[in-house]
């Protein structure tokens, strides 16, 4: 399976989560921290992977690259911006 097959499934069940959950979230914190955690996840993408601590099969990939970074990287920093405060506030109401 391709990177980018990959993250269409990731993203679609993440579109279907994220729609459900949207009224428990505030628009302005998630635009912050995700402006914060995309430009960390460009940093250290590039980081690790110029070093090559992670390298990728470069036949798998959308060829869509921010520096030595894949674009498919920051799709599962999508999914853990809403994830993460979603989670958050289902289990601190129980």
């Amino acid at each position: 399976m391709s990177y980018p097959m990959l993250t269409a499934i990731v993203l679609s069940i993440f579109a279907i989560y994220a729609v459900i959950v949207r009224r428990h979230l505030r628009a302005r914190p998630l635009i912050i921290s995700g402006l914060v955690m995309m430009t960390l996840t460009l940093i250290f993408d590039n980081v690790i992977i110029g070093t090559g601590i992670v390298a990728y099969d470069q036949s798998k990939l959308s060829g869509i690259m921010l520096g030595y970074a894949p674009i498919e990287d920051f799709a599962y920093t999508l999914v853990a911006l809403v994830l993460t405060p979603s989670l958050y506030e289902m289990f601190r109401r129980r």
